[in-house]
């Protein structure tokens, strides 16, 4: 975890959990499985046990000790409503949110949507959290219905990276901000040019805020960013920390 980040869209990253399990195709070449697994067994490590899922309580409140309001990933090496964490601790990082107001946003990303509509109506909002799904391609837009059953959530946003083929009916009804992406490593899958404009038009004609990550591939640093010889780095509508409840 990190006061600062790499990530295009977010300034820090809070991992109050490690580890994941693999639940879809947009899994195959999980960035965070490769980097903890390569320290498993390194005694001290934070990631000794590997990508094993593992519950960081004292990392709990750093978004406290941080004071300059920022925009905070939550969880970029797991995913905070699998199977495995408990409803209790869940809302203790909830808890913490709500406590740390001066933040800009939380943004928070799942892959396992049927929880996250299960637990929402127990959990507190904050006026400061963004929720999110991932969907790789056609097939997982049903994550979306799950999302927008969360009524309280500021911002509800989707991560749509990587993109793994086209979609071409992308539910944007009460969706506040879309983010578009190719996967980046070794293996790669590639992503069409095409792919990436359908989600940007569907964006513009449902007047949603589109973000255009990057390309990806193998080396990401060669292929960029640049989509029709322009970045997309739109934002949904800020939320004022002193709105937070």
């Amino acid at each position: 975890m990190s006061a600062t980040s790499a990530i295009e869209w977010t300034d820090a990253t809070w991992n109050p959990l490690r580890g994941c399990r693999k639940v879809s195709p947009g899994c195959k070449h999980c960035y965070a499985e490769t980097f903890s697994e390569r320290f498993r067994g390194v005694p001290g490590h934070p990631f000794e046990q590997g990508f094993d899922l593992r519950l960081v309580p004292e990392a709990l409140e750093l978004p406290l000790r941080w004071r300059t309001p920022k925009r905070i990933f939550v969880n970029s090496m797991s995913d905070l409503f699998q199977d495995g964490v408990p409803d209790a601790y869940i809302r203790r990082v909830f808890d913490v949110m709500g406590q740390a107001s001066h933040h800009r946003a939380f943004q928070v990303l799942t892959k396992r949507s049927e929880r996250l509509r299960a637990l929402a109506p127990t959990l507190p909002w904050p006026a400061n959290v963004w929720i999110g799904v991932s969907i790789e391609s056609q097939r997982y837009t049903d994550r979306i219905g799950d999302l927008v059953t969360v009524h309280d959530a500021a911002v509800r946003f989707l991560s749509v990276e990587p993109l793994l083929g086209p979609i071409h009916e992308l539910p944007l009804a009460d969706i506040d901000w879309v983010i578009v992406g190719g996967e980046s490593g070794a293996g790669a899958r590639p992503m069409e040019p095409d792919w990436v404009r359908d989600v940007r038009d569907q964006c513009a004609r449902a007047a949603v805020p589109f973000f255009f990550k990057q390309w990806g591939g193998v080396r990401k640093s060669t292929t960029g960013r640049l989509l029709d010889g322009r970045t997309w780095d739109e934002m949904p509508r800020p939320v004022p920390a002193a709105a937070a409840k």
